[in-house]
């Protein structure tokens, strides 16, 4: 098969890894960023030009778009979608996984577990808003946020006053989420692949650290997920209609709670902490699709 990666850089792990399961299955494989090809749109006659070069015979391509080139990155993948190549992960999908309030709605739509949240628009009944989440401790997140940037804790009924203040003043959107205290800066990181769980870590925060993202010097280590886990992660990645999806949850007294769902999860982390080929997982996939 010929198979296209989307991404910006063929150095990047996760791209790379990709690259090599591809090869080693007999596939064609190119990594092209998105950022450079040219749509033309004309009657019944959908076409992609890469570098100046019509891309054509492509049978699979692999999404790998990053959040700051979400607009155009989608673009591209609706085009192909538009030539009736296959995608792993579909444009409209990516498009609402990007939208963390609209996520939310659609998983609390589906009956899942979720961090009780609060949405305004920049209300000045600021007391309410806290009340509505159970008080302090609380989580502030920006709607932009990406790998743990724009996530404070707030430990006081006062200080979540004052930053959700700040961030209204700055006119930045953001939503107001109650605090997990049992997942003690912990969640869990469930990949998967056509529906099916792949591969699962636990993350931990480093000390003195609420958030468990890697890139902010967590660390990641095997874990089985138990029943219920496994079903919440696969309902997520349902709900959200992705064929590859990094679902993020935590522990609570409740059940698992889902955090986020990401359209483009990194490989780096979860390979190394599971020793499971996951690109692999996602080259099969592609395979059994066509």
């Amino acid at each position: 098969m010929n198979i296209k990666i989307l991404s910006r850089s063929s150095k990047l792990y996760s791209t790379d890894a990709i690259v090599q399961a591809a090869i080693k299955r007999k596939h064609n494989v190119q990594v092209i960023d998105p950022l450079s090809c040219d749509i033309v749109i004309e009657k019944k006659k959908p076409e992609i030009y890469y570098k100046g070069k019509k891309l054509d015979h492509v049978d699979a391509v692999i999404p790998r778009i990053g959040a700051s080139i979400t607009y155009y990155g989608t673009a591209v993948v609706r085009q192909f979608e538009m030539m009736n190549v296959f995608t792993t992960v579909e444009s409209q999908a990516l498009i609402r996984s990007r939208d963390k309030l609209r996520s939310l709605q659609i998983l609390s739509k589906a009956g899942l577990g979720l961090p009780k949240t609060v949405f305004t628009n920049y209300s000045r009944d600021v007391e309410g808003v806290i009340d509505h989440v159970g008080g302090a401790p609380l989580i502030i997140k920006l709607l932009e946020g990406t790998q743990g940037l724009g996530v404070v804790l707030a430990e006081t009924n006062k200080a979540a006053e004052s930053v959700i203040e700040a961030f209204n003043g700055l006119q930045a959107r953001v939503i107001v989420q109650e605090y997990i205290k049992e997942a003690k800066g912990a969640d869990i990181r469930a990949f998967v692949v056509d529906g099916h769980v792949v591969g699962a870590m636990k993350r931990q925060g480093k000390e003195g650290e609420f958030r468990s993202n890697l890139h902010r010097g967590g660390t990641a280590s095997i874990i089985e997920l138990t029943d219920e886990e496994e079903n919440a992660a696969i309902k997520a990645a349902r709900a959200m209609r992705l064929g590859v999806a990094g679902v993020d949850m935590l522990q609570s007294e409740r059940g698992p709670l889902i955090l986020e769902v990401n359209s483009s999860p990194g490989l780096e982390g979860i390979e190394q902490a599971t020793g499971k080929d996951i690109a692999k997982s996602i080259i099969r996939f592609i395979e059994r699709s066509l």
